[in-house]
């Protein structure tokens, strides 16, 4: 199987089964945010607060107002609208964060591991030429290579660089 094909299948696998593991209040959530992210919705919104001021400004005949100049109600509706959003919203962004998170860190130990196997596979290489008498040039960069990475140190230095 070619490697970006199996990427994307691993990246597709791992999408459902988070996406299955989501509570309801997440899929509800998640649901809602992505009614909220749609021009209808906008539209939806923009048409209703029109309606409602110019009903109240009087400006339709024979319907009554409900809510005149300054709209104290419709600013209470669209406070409890902003705060209902915002936290359906932040509940849908720290389900996607904790999924990112778990992806990164999935990614860091395939590195990891990696950079280990890679190391290995080096080391072996030159034992082989050693047993067999070839003589290369001495490569600086081959011998930093082989070498383990620090993973602690690389931490630190990108924690102090951020």
């Amino acid at each position: 199987m070619a490697e970006p094909l199996r990427e994307s299948l691993t990246e597709s696998i791992f999408t459902s089964r988070m996406k299955r593991q989501r509570t309801l209040t997440e899929r509800c959530a998640d649901r809602l945010t992505d009614s909220f992210g749609t021009i209808f919705f906008l539209n939806f919104n923009l048409a209703f607060f029109l309606i409602w001021i110019v009903w109240n400004m009087g400006w339709i005949p024979g319907f009554p107002l409900f809510d005149p100049y300054p709209f104290v109600l419709l600013i209470t509706v669209v406070s409890l609208e902003a705060i209902t959003l915002s936290t359906i919203v932040l509940i849908s962004q720290r389900r996607a964060a904790k999924t990112a998170d778990i992806r990164s860190e999935v990614d860091l130990q395939i590195n990891i591991q990696s950079e280990k196997q890679i190391a290995k596979v080096l080391e072996e290489l030159q034992e082989m030429q050693n047993r067999m008498k070839f003589v290369f040039p001495n490569d600086p960069e081959l011998e930093r290579l082989k070498n383990p990475m620090n993973v602690a140190e690389l931490e630190r230095n990108v924690t102090k660089n951020l």
